[in-house]
């Protein structure tokens, strides 16, 4: 079994927005939009100036919590009150995983999906996460249907803060770094190795275009090398999170990140900075020599990714070796890589995050 799921058009023009109308009507000419107040003010007045254009009836949902079950049912139940045909999702990671998981509920619905900050592969990947109400990580859930289009307008996602744009490139990065310790044991997997020749062109986009793709969003300036960026840390991640085969490849720092989303002191960060952080303690673990690999750490400083813990309430290492006892990694998946994941050797990477400031290269006693 192999597959690729991905949406069916992939749009990405600066004005997009003034378009959206008329592609979407195509579609459906009743939409249920579900998005978030700040997500909604960006797109706007231009998206409503074209729905009404092209003649489209739509509802807006806010999302005001984190993509929980429940919220996934109150929105659920809106679209089958408003006898919706199309969702479109409008915003960030969790509102456009929400989208996603009620499209996927409704038969003979449609989906498309409109990020507004390229932070995460979440508009493409045929995944929706589910939390908690407090943020925590409860499960991945995979979608049968993907969407119809992935309209992308870089005028409104450069209007973001530059920090969206370093998370979603340090998780796109993830992708190469947690894809290719597999290889090690098993090199024969299509699947696989398609994920890692796409995660692979992401980074080189990066090597390329990053460092000139973050001075444009610091200026708000649309320009070929950021929307060469945004097409990296969007649809070339997404599409190396949709390779699938019968053997599943999980991200050790996702798994991680999963963990780290139930520390209350982490909540701030950003999903790619929580993820950066786990790529940071897979690499130590990988290396089997206590220190990460160089081109990594630098990578991570180079896009300003955490590479120490915050302050944590209680006792230090008490709380880190719970964190590392609670990373969940099915263990047919682990015994796929080269190096351990046994809570003991993620605690002890932890502890070295702990022993370093990697932001300076120094050693300190703990």
């Amino acid at each position: 079994m192999f597959a690729i799921k991905s949406p069916q058009t992939y749009y990405h023009q600066p004005g997009l927005l003034s378009r959206a109308g008329e592609l979407l009507a195509v579609h459906s000419s009743d939409i249920a939009i579900i998005t978030s107040p700040k997500a909604w003010r960006a797109v706007n007045p231009e998206l409503e100036t074209s729905l009404k254009a092209a003649g489209i009836r739509w509802q807006v949902n806010f999302l005001t919590t984190e993509c929980t079950d429940a919220a996934i049912r109150t929105h659920l139940n809106s679209a089958l009150e408003q006898h919706a045909t199309l969702v479109l999702g409008i915003g960030g990671g969790r509102v456009l995983d929400c989208a996603k998981a009620v499209a996927n509920l409704l038969n003979n619905v449609g989906l498309v999906t409109l990020p507004t900050v390229a932070a995460t592969c979440a508009a493409w990947s045929p995944v929706s996460i589910i939390y908690n109400e407090y943020g925590g990580h409860v499960r991945s859930q995979p979608l049968s249907r993907m969407p119809l289009m992935l309209l992308v307008d870089p005028n409104v996602i450069v209007q973001n803060d530059v920090r969206y744009l370093k998370a979603g490139i340090v998780d796109a990065l993830a992708k190469w770094y947690e894809f290719r310790p597999y290889q090690q044991k098993s090199d024969d997997s299509l699947a696989l190795n398609l994920k890692v020749q796409a995660a692979k062109l992401a980074v080189d986009v990066f090597e390329q275009y990053g460092a000139q793709a973050l001075q444009d969003n610091v200026r708000h300036e649309v320009t070929p090398a950021l929307m060469k960026v945004i097409d990296a840390t969007i649809a070339v991640a997404g599409m190396a999170n949709s390779m699938r085969d019968k053997t599943p490849a999980p991200g050790v720092a996702h798994a991680i990140h999963n963990r780290f989303t139930h520390q209350p002191e982490l909540h701030d960060w950003l999903h790619g900075e929580k993820v950066g952080f786990g790529l940071l303690v897979q690499s130590i673990m990988e290396s089997g020599n206590g220190q990460p690999e160089l081109q990594l750490l630098s990578l991570l400083r180079k896009y300003d990714a955490p590479l120490a813990l915050p302050y944590l309430k209680g006792d230090r290492k008490v709380l880190i070796a719970a964190i590392a006892r609670e990373v969940i990694f099915p263990a047919e998946n682990a015994a796929r890589l080269p190096f351990s994941l046994a809570a003991e050797n993620i605690e002890k990477a932890l502890l070295e995050t702990e022993a370093h400031d990697y932001s300076q290269g120094l050693r300190h006693e703990f």
